[in-house]
């Protein structure tokens, strides 16, 4: 007789019944008269029990290494065991792959040495399986609002024939005799989707970033959630989108792990109220000027100690974990980005910051081609290397808007973990192609 496969979690509903359950070898206690094997599949423990006859069976119970992976056969009994109050008494034990010994990895394991061994790692943490769980349900969040929208699910190229943006941070590589580089943003493709009469437009995927950043929140590659909006009538229009996004997503993630999360993390998810709250970079500056910076050290972007001090003011002042500041200056932000026309300092521009760390950038675009040549040149950039951008623009682009957020940014901030490569499943940094 075959016997399909029961989780773990479901073993309740067979109490008195004979189940078979596959899953790893947790722990092992080999006593003189009893043997303990604690079983692990992704949905729990459990505790096998035999005692000693002997027979075949007490010898391939022996036999077992932490991590083995096994099919046990046995009968679901009632037990006073702290899991679950149930355990399982073996009539048969198949090792499906054997585990070498010692394990690489243990509990009191570096992050380092454990991003070494990414697939163990992974398989004997529940929190970092429920991490990829979360992760799973906020993408699909995101995409339900963003489908809800009417916005349409985009692939482009992360090949590019010419760098993307400014041409900083970008990987080039040979690509049949000539030079290729990994795309650092979809940015202009998705303003060419634009163009092509797409009126919402977004994506999941990866981003590569040629930064020398050895931070905890920096990586060389990663998952972007990228999003442009047509016909806008502001870059407003744009923060409401992602605000909204934000919310629907989070909601998503608390109705669906909230208990997990606050059992394995210590974390409690707070479903944010909307609208976020919004200041300029001016007030920015003046928030930290007041916090007791010297006003001569405060430059004009927000470093990570000012965005977590500005994070921090606006939480105390509203209650609130997230602030858009917008209005950054034109000394930083890319040629694209729109100005306003009482002040062409500055751009119609924001970040959004989520308990002090930045996961988003965005920005109304400028859609009007003399405007975005005079900019460019500006920013002492050539022309002919954006052509095929550029002409994006010569032939009716409404104007638009987008942002683009960082996946990894978003998980580290929703279960509070200290490190991007916590938020990533194997991950790349300026050190670290392998495994």
């Amino acid at each position: 007789m075959i016997r399909s496969r029961v989780h773990i979690s479901d073993l309740r509903e067979h109490i008195g019944r004979t189940v078979t359950v596959r899953g790893w070898v947790n722990s092992l206690r080999l006593m003189s008269k009893v043997q303990f094997v604690i079983v692990r599949d992704n949905t729990g423990l459990v505790q096998v029990t035999h005692k000693r006859d002997d027979g075949p069976l007490e010898a391939q119970l022996e036999a077992l290494t932490p991590e083995s992976a096994i099919k046990i056969t046995g009968r679901v009994v009632g037990a006073k065991v702290k899991l679950g109050g149930l355990e399982i008494i073996p009539e048969a034990v198949e090792v499906l792959n054997q585990a070498a010994v010692p394990l690489p990895i243990d509990e009191q394991t570096g992050i380092e040495h454990r991003l070494d061994w990414r697939f163990l790692d992974v398989r004997r943490r529940p929190a970092a399986q429920l991490m990829f769980a979360v992760q799973t349900t906020l993408e699909q969040g995101m995409r339900e609002y963003a489908y809800a929208q009417g916005a349409t699910e985009m692939h482009t190229p992360k090949l590019m024939g010419t760098a993307s943006e400014s041409g900083a941070e970008v990987f080039e590589l040979g690509y049949f005799g000539r030079s290729a580089y990994l795309a650092q943003s979809p940015q202009f493709y998705k303003q060419m989707a634009i163009s092509a009469g797409i009126e919402k437009v977004f994506e999941i995927g990866p981003v590569f970033r040629a930064e020398p950043s050895f931070t905890s929140r920096h990586a060389t590659e990663f998952t972007g959630i990228d999003v442009e909006l047509a016909w806008i009538d502001g870059v407003e229009d744009v923060m409401a989108f992602e605000e909204q996004m934000l919310a629907h997503a989070i909601t998503k993630v608390t109705d669906t792990h909230g208990a997990a999360v606050r059992e394995q993390y210590g974390v409690e998810i707070t479903v944010p109220t909307t609208p976020f709250p919004r200041i300029p970079m001016a007030e920015a500056h003046d928030i930290l000027r007041k916090s007791g910076w010297d006003p001569e050290s405060v430059k004009e972007d927000l470093d990570p100690e000012g965005e977590r001090r500005v994070g921090a003011h606006i939480q105390q002042a509203t209650g609130h974990e997230f602030v858009f500041v917008t209005h950054y200056p034109v000394s930083i932000r890319p040629f694209y980005h729109m100005r306003p026309a009482d002040d062409p300092s500055l751009t119609l521009s924001f970040d959004l910051l989520w308990r002090g760390l930045e996961i988003t950038t965005g920005a109304q675009r400028e859609h009007r081609y003399e405007v975005l040549l005079r900019q460019a040149a500006e920013k002492g950039m050539s022309p002919e290397p954006l052509r095929d951008y550029l002409d994006a623009f010569r032939y009716g682009c409404p104007p638009h808007g987008g942002l683009g957020m960082g996946l990894g940014r978003v998980l580290m901030v929703l279960l509070g973990l200290e490190s991007i490569r916590e938020a990533t499943f194997l991950f790349r940094g300026p050190n670290r192609l392998t495994p």
